[in-house]
């Protein structure tokens, strides 16, 4: 193709959420209000880990990780799809285009496997309690950390890489209401087949290893609770999971609704997007509170309440 004969694209055009014209300023109030209380919950939760030695365990520092990757997670799209509300100025340099492709990408799939990751601590917790501790110490946690983030940047590399080496000579209209890569892939006036393959594999074959994964920790945390005699000691390790499962039902639905049923419209798909981008960040601390009453302690002596935190 003779590139000569084209303009590239500099910038893109973001069509926004379909349907929703006239209803701007709703919208705007309630993607704010989910915002603020994203960050508001996050920086809680993880101040109040780092705050309460009590909580410097295993699983609340995944679950710290977890409200990191949060923060960032809302972060990548919110703010611009509040401006595009409050501006009605849908415009995204190239730059801010593939900032939003990495990072939703890294950040995607560091959430998936740290979910991961917190369902072989729970597996470890109910099924090996003894051996605990030895089992799931500081280098350990440590090492598994930080193959979530290193992994999840490598993968958001690879897929940020093959979609803007493409050449965008236009048109410029991403039909989404952020860069991801197939909106934007079949912009380019190149061959996308590779980018295509390459990124239904990347991001099919990650999500699916993780479930399954999480599956095999929960089939065997399942046989483990069935094995405990008395009823309360069961209640109290099936307790230890329920957060855990729900937050991982938020994340892997919407997903697993998006990708296998291709005949959902564009509407519904993108409410589905919505649930798991925007509000999800809002309800794992929500989650991990509710049941919680270590984190609902340490939150009250955060706040100087000392004589209910014990």
């Amino acid at each position: 193709m003779e590139m000569e004969n084209h303009t590239v694209v500099s910038e893109f055009i973001l069509l926004g959420i379909p349907n929703t014209k006239g209803q701007e300023t709703i919208l705007f109030i309630s993607f704010l209000a989910f915002y603020l209380c994203t960050l508001l919950g996050n920086l809680l939760i993880s101040s109040a880990i780092l705050a309460d030695s009590r909580l410097h365990t295993p699983v609340y520092f995944f679950l710290c990780n977890l409200s990191v990757v949060d923060l960032g997670f809302t972060s990548i799209i919110t703010p611009k799809l509040l401006v595009s509300l409050w501006t009605k100025s849908r415009t995204i340099s190239l730059g801010g285009c593939m900032s939003q492709v990495f990072f939703y990408h890294f950040l995607g799939c560091t959430e998936c496997l740290l979910c991961t990751v917190m369902a072989y601590d729970r597996y470890v917790a109910i099924c090996h309690p003894l051996r605990y501790l030895i089992i799931m110490n500081w280098r350990v946690c440590a090492i598994l950390a930080a193959g979530t983030w290193v992994t999840g940047s490598f993968h958001a590399t690879v897929l940020t890489s093959l979609t803007f080496t493409l050449p965008y000579c236009g048109p410029s209209v991403v039909d989404y209401y952020f860069c991801d890569v197939f909106p934007v892939a079949k912009l380019a006036c190149a061959d996308t087949y590779v980018i295509e393959t390459m990124t239904f594999t990347n991001t099919g074959v990650v999500p699916m290893t993780c479930f399954f994964l999480i599956l095999a920790s929960y089939v065997r945390i399942v046989y483990s609770i069935l094995k405990i005699n008395s009823a309360e000691g069961r209640r109290k390790a099936a307790s230890t999971c329920s957060s855990h499962l729900t937050v991982v039902t938020l994340f892997f639905g919407p997903c697993a609704l998006v990708y296998t049923q291709p005949q959902l419209s564009q509407v519904v798909v993108t409410a589905l997007q919505l649930l798991g981008d925007v509000v999800a960040p809002m309800l794992n601390p929500v989650i991990y509170t509710l049941r919680n009453k270590e984190v609902k302690g340490a939150l009250r002596k955060l706040r100087g309440d000392q004589t209910t935190a014990r």
